[in-house]
């Protein structure tokens, strides 16, 4: 379940600070995250697909905003489509496991800062780009965060967001969830995995707050009159992956329901390419065609006025 209606933005930036805390050091072997070629094509047609389809716009200085573990923007880094990185989170632990992987990939231009989105410690005027994947829906008051992206944009500067949940996407995903469910006992067995000890969510109280962390599901016009109302440019907002996400919340549901190293490599082979494919898919044949409002995940991009 997301946060209480009734949850306090203090409430809020708590539990997303302790879990993400309690998340970081697995946090990129539960969700696969490459830093490879891989990793490196996913994010860059992310970027791409955030601008509206504008390929090959580099940027010399940019914010990310929930960085995690450094998914999104060590990729874009290690491709040089941004120069240096400001990398932020509300978890000092995601930044630390961040600055290994940096330091662990020779990328020398990468400083980490522990903040709030609503009240960036920066000058103003000192990004050409504001980023991040996967985060504005654990931000409480988007109004103020856009606003402080704005500030430290410079002039012609952009924003762009990637993997925000849907409305829509948020239903779909309960589906191939619930079914995990139902055939995880008979999906350990066919591929000799053992089932947990103790259920993951109560592994900890890190991971029993996983489903406190989520504020917004988004329909794609409340990002697009969240633009508006902070004054940007150039604004569009996109769809992404409908297939893809359907299937790797099967896949992640039914894998969470075993003891991690008793899930045997084929497996997670054979997961991880037809992700990947269904990915591709969705890329080349529905997101061209279909509406924003029908995927899983939303993008966003705009421009702050020069």
């Amino acid at each position: 379940m997301p946060a209480s209606p009734t949850a306090t933005p203090e409430h809020i930036k708590d539990v997303n600070t302790r879990y993400h805390d309690a998340a970081a050091h697995e946090y990129d072997a539960k969700w696969g995250i490459d830093f490879g070629e891989i990793g490196q094509d996913q994010v860059r047609a992310k970027l791409v697909k955030a601008l509206g389809g504008r390929d090959g716009e580099t940027f010399a200085e940019a914010l990310e905003i929930g960085s995690g573990t450094g998914y999104f923007s060590l990729n874009l880094v290690q491709q040089g489509l941004i120069g240096k990185l400001t990398a932020t989170d509300i978890s000092p632990g995601m930044l630390e496991q961040l600055a290994g992987t940096a330091a662990a990939l020779g990328l020398d231009d990468v400083t980490t800062v522990a903040t709030e989105a609503e009240a960036l410690p920066f000058a103003d005027e000192s990004f050409d780009l504001v980023l991040g994947h996967a985060v504005l829906h654990h931000i409480p008051d988007l109004d103020r965060a856009f606003a402080e992206f704005k500030r430290v944009l410079r002039p012609g500067g952009m924003i762009a967001f990637a993997g925000e949940p849907s409305r829509y996407g948020d239903r779909l995903a309960a589906l191939p969830k619930r079914a995990g469910t139902l055939v995880a006992p008979v999906w350990r067995r066919a591929v000799g995995a053992r089932g947990r000890a103790i259920a993951e969510a109560d592994q900890s109280e890190g991971h029993a707050l996983e489903g406190e962390v989520d504020v917004h599901a988004f329909a794609p016009a409340d990002l697009r009159r969240l633009l508006e109302r902070a004054g940007f440019e150039d604004r569009h907002v996109g769809g992404e992956e409908l297939l893809a996400n359907a299937w790797g919340w099967g896949l992640r549901t039914v894998e969470s329901s075993a003891e991690p190293d008793t899930v045997p490599y084929r497996w997670r082979r054979f997961a991880f390419r037809s992700y990947i494919a269904l990915q591709t898919v969705d890329a080349k044949v529905l997101e061209p065609h279909l509406p924003a409002e029908l995927f899983y995940n939303l993008l966003v991009s705009a421009r702050k006025p020069a």
